[in-house]
C-alpha cells in the first residue's frame, strides 16, 4: 500500500511536466506554423532578392537585442528567485521583486533602444559590410525602425518570465502569432503597391505594432496573477541584487550563442545577392525541430536531473541514467527531420515557400543550404542537454567555454566554406550558403564532443547504444526510399500543388518510419 502511494506520488509531478512540455510545445508549434505563412507570403512578394537580404540583415541586429536581453538571460536569472520566493508563500516580496526587474528592465532598455537607433549605421556595416548603395541605405532605416519594436518583445519576455513562474505556459509562447499576422496584414495589404524597399518599410512597421501587442496582450494577465504593476526602484532590496548577479553570466552565455548568428549573417552578406534571405528560410526549417524536441526535451530534464539526491555516486548515476534515455528519445525525432532534410529538402521548400518571386531556384538553394545544416543537426540538439545535465550540478562555465570554441570554429570554417571555397571550385558563390551550415554542424560536433567527455569525467560515460541509433538510420533510410517511390510517380503521372505533394510523401516517409520502429 505504501508503494502505491509513493508510486502515485512521484507520477503525479511527472504527468504535470509532461503536460507543461506540451503547453510549451504547443504554443512553439502554432506560432512556428505562423512563421512559416508568414515566410511563405514574404517570399511571394520578395523571393531572393536584395530587398529580402535588407529585411532580414536589419531584424538581425534588434532581434540580437531581444535575444540578449530577453527571454535566455532574463528567464535564467528572474525566474528562479521569483519562482522561489511564490514557493515560500511570499507573495509580495515577489511583486516588489518583478515589479523592480520591469522598472529596471525598462529603463536599460529604453537606453539601449536610443542608442541603437543613433549608431544604426555604425551596426549596419559591421554586421552586413558587404552592402552598399541603396542596399545599405534601407537596412539603417529598417533597423532603426525595428528597435523600439525589439523594446517591446524583451519587456515581452519579463511576462514570460512571471507567467512561466505562476505555470501558465500557453499564452507567452502562441503570444508571437499576433507578431506574425501584424506582418501578414501588411503584406497582404500593401503587395505590390510599392517598390520591393519602400514595402520592408511597412513591413517593419508593422513588425513594431506587433511587437506592442505581443507584450500587451500578455499583461492584463499577469496582472490578474501576480498583482498590481507599477514602478519600483528595489535597487538596495536582496532578491532585486541576486537577479542582478545572475543576470550578467546569463546574459555572456547569450551573447556568446548570438554572436555566432550575427557572424553567419556578416559571412552571407559577403556571399553575394539573395544569401541573407536563403539563410534566414533555411533557419526557420531547420531550427523547428530543435525547438520542438531539443528544447523541450532539455527543458523538461532540468529540473529532474537537479532534484537528484543521494550519494555522489547515487546522483552521478541518476544523471547517466536520464542523460542516455533523453538522448535516445533526442535522436528519435532528430534522425529522420535530418534525413528528410536531405532527401526531401526542396520538397519541403517549395511546399512552404515557392511562390511569386520566390522561384525554383531559390528552393534549390534553401534545398542545399539544408543539408549542410542536417549534418550538425543531432550534435546541436544533443548538446543542449547535455549543457542543462552541467547546469543541474551547478556548473556553468563548462557550456560557456565550450560554446566560446564552438563560435570561433564555427566562424573560421564558414569563411573557408563559404567564401573561399566556392571560387576554387568554379561554381556560384550563392552555394557558399550550404558551407556555411555544414561549418556550423561541423562546430556543433566538436562542441558536443568536448561537453560530452568533460562530463564524463564528472559522473561517467553514458552513451547511446548504437544498436539504436543503426535502428533509427535504417528506419529512415527505408522512409525515404518509400518517399522516392512516391515522389516518381507523382511526377510521372500528377501534377499537384508543391504543399500536396509534400503530404503525400513525407506522409509515406514518417509513416514508414514510425511502423518499423
Amino acid at each position: 500500500m505504501t508503494g502505491t502511494k509513493t508510486e502515485h506520488s512521484e507520477s503525479l509531478p511527472e504527468r504535470t511536466a509532461v503536460t507543461h512540455q506540451l503547453m510549451v510545445g504547443s504554443g512553439i508549434f502554432l506560432s512556428r506554423i505562423m512563421g512559416f505563412v508568414r515566410q511563405r507570403i514574404f517570399g511571394y512578394y520578395f523571393g531572393i532578392t536584395d530587398a529580402a537580404d535588407v529585411f532580414n540583415a536589419a531584424f538581425r541586429i534588434p532581434n540580437f537585442l531581444q535575444n540578449l536581453f530577453g527571454e535566455g538571460a532574463l528567464s535564467a536569472s528572474f525566474i528562479p528567485v521569483y519562482a522561489k520566493l511564490r514557493a515560500e508563500g511570499k507573495n509580495d516580496e515577489a511583486l516588489k521583486v518583478a515589479n523592480a526587474v520591469l522598472t529596471l528592465l525598462s529603463l536599460a532598455i529604453s537606453i539601449v533602444v536610443l542608442a541603437g537607433i543613433m549608431v544604426a549605421p555604425l551596426l549596419v556595416s559591421l554586421i552586413a559590410p558587404g552592402f552598399t548603395g541603396d542596399k545599405k541605405y534601407y537596412t539603417v532605416l529598417l533597423t532603426r525602425i525595428f528597435f523600439p519594436g525589439a523594446g517591446f518583445l524583451v519587456l515581452s519576455a519579463w511576462c514570460l518570465g512571471v507567467l512561466n513562474s505562476h505555470r501558465k505556459f500557453f499564452l507567452s509562447y502562441t503570444a508571437p502569432v499576433l507578431w506574425n499576422l501584424c506582418i501578414i496584414s501588411a503584406l497582404v495589404y500593401f503587395g505590390f503597391k510599392h517598390s520591393s524597399y519602400n514595402l520592408a518599410v511597412y513591413i517593419a512597421w508593422a513588425s513594431v505594432v506587433g511587437s506592442l501587442l505581443q507584450f500587451l496582450i500578455q499583461l492584463p494577465v499577469v496582472m490578474r496573477i501576480a498583482g498590481t504593476i507599477r514602478p519600483v526602484s528595489g535597487s538596495s532590496n536582496i532578491n532585486v541584487k541576486r537577479v542582478i548577479i545572475n543576470f550578467f553570466p546569463a546574459f555572456v552565455s547569450r551573447g556568446v550563442v548570438q554572436i555566432s548568428a550575427f557572424i553567419d549573417s556578416i559571412i552571407a552578406s559577403l556571399i553575394g545577392s539573395g544569401a541573407v534571405a536563403v539563410v534566414a528560410c533555411a533557419q526557420t526549417i531547420y531550427t523547428l525541430p530543435v525547438s520542438l524536441f531539443g528544447m523541450a526535451v532539455a527543458a523538461a530534464e532540468l529540473p529532474a536531473m537537479s532534484s537528484a539526491t543521494g550519494s555522489r555516486y547515487e546522483i552521478a548515476y541518476a544523471l547517466r541514467m536520464r542523460l542516455e534515455k533523453s538522448l535516445a528519445r533526442i535522436a528519435f525525432f532528430i534522425v529522420p527531420s535530418a534525413a528528410a532534410f536531405i532527401a526531401f529538402g526542396d520538397i519541403i521548400t517549395s511546399a512552404l515557400y515557392q511562390t511569386g518571386r520566390f522561384d525554383s531556384t531559390g528552393v534549390y538553394f534553401v534545398w542545399i543550404t539544408l543539408c549542410g545544416a542536417s549534418f550538425g543537426l543531432l550534435a546541436s540538439t544533443s548538446a543542449r542537454l547535455i549543457s542543462s545535465a552541467f547546469y543541474a550540478i551547478h556548473d556553468t562555465r563548462t557550456p560557456f567555454r565550450f560554446a566560446l570554441y564552438r563560435v570561433i570554429t564555427a566562424a573560421l570554417l564558414s569563411f573557408i566554406f563559404a567564401v573561399m571555397l566556392p571560387p576554387l571550385l568554379g561554381v556560384e558563390m550563392l552555394y557558399g550558403t550550404a558551407g556555411l551550415t555544414f561549418a556550423s554542424g561541423v562546430a556543433g560536433w566538436i562542441e558536443f564532443y568536448l561537453l560530452r567527455r568533460s562530463l564524463f569525467s564528472v559522473i561517467g560515460e553514458f552513451h547511446v547504444e548504437k544498436k539504436l541509433m543503426v535502428k533509427l538510420w535504417s528506419a529512415a533510410l527505408a522512409g525515404i526510399l518509400c518517399g522516392l517511390c512516391v515522389r516518381f510517380v507523382l511526377r510521372a503521372y500528377a501534377d499537384f500543388h508543391p504543399a500536396i505533394n509534400a503530404f503525400l510523401i513525407l506522409g509515406v516517409y514518417g509513416s514508414i518510419y514510425i511502423l518499423l520502429l
